[in-house]
């Protein structure tokens, strides 16, 4: 499970900050919601592409000792199951739907394809983003949801609405990819019992 690092800063900062466990260790076990403090269980590592930054960071990860599972403290400047940044993704859909500009002058910072992976995600998100905003910032006039959305993550900040969504709501800004339940947990399905008898 993936809960959000409580830091703003650079990049640079945030990986000096790693090499501290208690700075930021959960007091409680998000999952089985234990009432004792995680033990610190290494690191792993992801890409992450951002304005002047494209590399790998490192992940904090914590193991509660009554569940045996483990809590990774992602960075709230970065999405879940997403390379790009909040920052990132952001430009290019300010630069794709409130300015107009096409897919492929949009996507000049970012892939191409990436671009239209995030403009399918938004439009399908749109709506319930704007729904779950509305607890941030008063919802604002627009010809769609698409453009209210977009003008409510302005209002309100792009990285305060994620720590909004995904840490109070477990809402993904994009919307959680379809193996995962709707809370950003893995599904699993367990066979049915054969009844006794």
């Amino acid at each position: 499970m993936q809960i959000l690092h409580p830091f703003s800063g650079s990049i640079q900062r945030y990986q000096q900050e790693l090499s501290d466990a208690d700075r930021y260790r959960p007091h409680q076990c998000p999952q089985c919601e234990a009432k004792r403090p995680l033990t610190a269980h290494g690191f792993y590592r992801r890409t992450l592409e951002d304005v002047g930054f494209d590399g790998i960071i490192r992940v904090r990860r914590y193991l509660c000792q009554c569940c045996r599972r483990t809590v990774s403290l992602l960075p709230e400047f970065a999405l879940p199951y997403l390379r790009a940044s909040i920052v990132v993704i952001a430009m290019f859909l300010i630069a794709r739907f409130l300015q107009v500009q096409t897919l492929r002058v949009a996507a000049a910072q970012s892939a191409y394809q990436r671009g239209q992976f995030w403009v399918r995600r938004f439009r399908r998100q749109a709506e319930a983003l704007c729904g779950a905003l509305a607890g941030l910032t008063r919802p604002t006039l627009a010809a769609d949801f698409v453009e209210r959305a977009l003008r409510m993550l302005e209002n309100c900040g792009w990285v305060k609405a994620h720590r909004f969504l995904f840490g109070d709501l477990r809402l993904h800004l994009l919307g959680w990819p379809r193996n995962l339940a709707p809370s950003g947990l893995r599904a699993t399905v367990s066979p049915a019992a054969v009844p006794a008898g």
